[in-house]
């Protein structure tokens, strides 16, 4: 009998609080996340493992995760999540003119990404000026996102930062909160110049 309550003490229960504390850290507060593609070149790179933490206090400028399979209608075949950078929160107008890009109509610091995409990559297929208003009405966009001038409620605008080649709101509308798997931090050993561009702070958002 000694034997075993000492196989259980020693073994059993350090197994026991290991897995509940897994479960209740990936449950409740972080989990790891294996980035697919480059939509966020250069900042974070196709197979770079980040961690995610599940907060619902989402900011511009923010770097978030969500369930793509209920935001991007045309989704391709064996992807599940999307990595994107927060741009507007509801009740934001976004627009884009000439290589600028505004939100409620101040223009948007965007150190954090190259010249090149912040102008081509951000005009894309879109003309060198548009807004809300015309995003929504190209027809790409999700039934119930059409026709908007401002983000709605518990939504969020969000672009890649490689946005030459990004899938994002553009193309299919805004994302829902509910939809947020979490927001991005890099690890410690990640680039000072990644950390703080993934690590974009509120105040520093605008120009």
């Amino acid at each position: 009998m000694k034997k075993l309550l000492s196989f259980i003490w020693n073994w059993i229960v350090p197994i026991a609080l290991g897995v509940v504390a897994y479960l209740a850290i990936t449950t409740f507060w972080v989990n790891i996340v294996t980035i697919n593609g480059d939509s966020m070149d250069p900042n974070l790179l196709d197979q770079q493992k980040v961690f995610v933490q599940k907060t619902e206090n989402l900011k511009r400028g923010d770097v978030v995760v969500f369930d793509a399979r209920k935001e991007d209608p045309r989704i391709q075949s064996g992807n599940k999540d999307y990595v994107k950078r927060v741009i507007a929160v509801a009740g934001d107008t976004v627009s884009y003119k000439d290589g600028t890009l505004y939100v409620n109509n101040k223009k948007v610091n965007q150190s954090f990404i190259s010249s090149d995409e912040q102008t081509t990559g951000t005009a894309s297929s879109f003309g060198s000026s548009w807004d809300l208003k015309s995003l929504s009405s190209t027809g790409l966009w999700k039934q119930n996102d059409r026709n908007s001038t401002v983000v709605p409620k518990d939504s969020y605008f969000v672009l890649g930062d490689h946005r030459s080649v990004s899938n994002d709101s553009r193309y299919f509308g805004f994302v829902s909160k509910k939809h947020v798997i979490g927001k991005v931090h890099v690890p410690f050993w990640y680039s000072t110049t990644v950390k703080n561009n993934i690590a974009k702070e509120e105040q520093h958002f605008f120009a």
